[in-house]
């Protein structure tokens, strides 16, 4: 390739995001995944002669929650429209959603920059409403067929657009996993994308990095996974600069990503609005948003991510990474917060979250709201640690055993007899027999050899299995092989 840095991609995302309401966006119809086909259907999902569609007050809702949380504004006057397209599992032959009067434009999000030691912004065109299409199933049964499934039509979505100013594929990853983690802390949508909960079609184009005017641009559509969409991004922008790079132009067309085969493949020609026919949906009136309600949903927004890190760090004194770590997910934030009412030390209790109760959900590729222990009995455990009961170590096997059990810490602690040695008398007992036993060590030890100190410390801990208190060991043995050297 020749001087590929010449080059920059511009790419503008189309997120949609399925909204968690109880029922579809214009009829009473259940929402439910994994349901039997066709059950969840009514005459207007089914695009049925004669049914009316009627909005979902909810719906509303949950849309203006992100439009207000990116900082955006409500348009409180907006409109919905017809947009016209034929698929098989379109059953009115048109899809209801917004185009020029949208629920909401611009807004923002914050996320890491790829280029530079800062946040990057990206702005938001538009947020809308719309009802999503049903679901065509293509079985494996050695014939061609399709089965077409509408248990999903009228499901309510917001499709949330950028404005074209992403420029890398790790950015557009940065800008997914900010928009979902901000989604499920507004409580509106579960981010769940292999259910289709949340859906990413990404427009590219690449320019000679001094150009401001935008190449042709192609679309990769119904991405659902946030490693497809860089992976596919990645693939794009090497294929587009390779052909400009040739001589040849870049041919304006919708993509799908082939994800064992690592290529993006042409799925049509793409299309443009004019070519969906848009026209005012006459079944329904404008959405009419008044102040008194717009304030209300103002006031009633939860916390958000950066807010939630921010007091982390000046309420449990923890370093800014730990706090976003904590604040990456609302139920690993909630289940932090909650061990925090019970236990006063936040670095002690941060590092245990992001160590031993992640490696936990890692390894068995599971979420905090699954994890079996409850966060009272994780400050339980931390707080027999605090006072001297339990070692770190046996901590750990106390928690092991917790995992595995249901039991309490002290529960297990009573039945095994893991209490931490703290007596130093004993433990005196103990350094004496071991510097006894180990004459040799000694002598290089009193020699100057004072390296090997951590030799005779294993040593007790080995003669009490472990339950001695490490602190107290150390200083017990330091004052004694000091008392020796003189």
């Amino acid at each position: 390739m020749d001087n590929p840095g010449r080059f920059e991609a511009v790419i503008g995302l189309e997120v949609h995001a399925q909204l968690a309401t109880a029922s579809k966006i214009f009829c009473g119809c259940r929402v439910e995944f994994g349901a039997p086909p066709n059950s969840l259907t009514c005459p207007v999902c089914q695009g049925l002669p004669g049914a009316l569609p009627v909005l979902n007050k909810r719906a509303v809702e949950f849309a203006v929650r992100l439009v207000l949380a990116t900082g955006g504004t409500v348009n409180q006057r907006s409109v919905f429209a017809r947009k016209n397209y034929f698929y098989p599992d379109l059953p009115k032959g048109y899809q209801i959603s917004q185009y020029e009067a949208p629920l909401g434009i611009g807004g923002r999000l914050k996320i890491p920059s790829t280029s530079e030691d800062v946040n990057k912004v990206v702005r938001l065109k538009r947020v809308h409403l719309e009802e999503d299409a049903g679901k065509s199933l293509h079985p494996e049964t050695g014939e061609y067929q399709t089965r077409i499934d509408l248990n999903r039509c009228g499901t309510p979505l917001i499709e949330i657009v950028t404005e074209p100013e992403i420029r890398t594929p790790r950015e557009a990853y940065e800008y997914l996993v900010m928009l979902k983690q901000i989604l499920q802390y507004l409580e509106i949508c579960t981010g769940d994308m292999e259910k289709g909960h949340l859906r990413c079609d990404a427009n590219i184009s690449v320019k000679p990095a001094d150009s401001s005017e935008f190449g042709t641009r192609t679309e990769l559509k119904n991405l659902n996974s946030f490693r497809w969409v860089e992976r596919a991004l990645a693939y794009e922008i090497d294929r587009q600069t390779q052909t400009i790079v040739a001589g040849r132009k870049v041919e304006q067309m919708t993509l799908l990503w082939n994800e064992k085969k690592q290529i993006a493949e042409p799925m049509r020609s793409k299309e443009e609005s004019h070519d969906y026919r848009y026209f005012p949906e006459p079944d329904l009136v404008n959405l009419v948003i008044d102040d008194v309600w717009l304030a209300k949903l103002k006031s009633n927004l939860p916390e958000l991510p950066e807010q939630k890190a921010a007091r982390f760090v000046k309420q449990f004194q923890i370093p800014e990474y730990d706090a976003g770590v904590l604040t990456s997910s609302r139920g690993l934030a909630d289940y932090y917060e909650t061990v925090m009412r019970n236990y006063t030390d936040g670095k002690t209790a941060s590092n245990w979250v992001m160590t031993e109760i992640m490696r936990v959900l890692n390894e068995e590729k599971s979420d905090i709201e699954s994890f079996r222990l409850k966060p009272e009995a994780t400050a339980e455990l931390l707080n027999l640690i605090k006072d001297g009961t339990v070692s770190g170590k046996i901590a750990k096997e106390i928690f092991a055993e917790m995992l595995a059990t249901g039991k309490s810490a002290s529960e297990i602690l009573s039945a095994k007899g893991l209490t931490q040695i703290s007596d130093s008398t004993l433990i005196n007992e103990i350094i004496e027999r071991v510097l006894t036993q180990d004459r040799e060590n000694l002598k290089k030890y009193l020699s100057g050899k004072t390296q090997i100190f951590g030799h005779f410390v294993g040593a007790v801990m080995k003669e009490t299995k472990g339950k001695a208190n490490p602190a107290l060991v150390n200083k017990l043995l330091k004052e004694k092989l000091d008392a020796l050297a003189r």
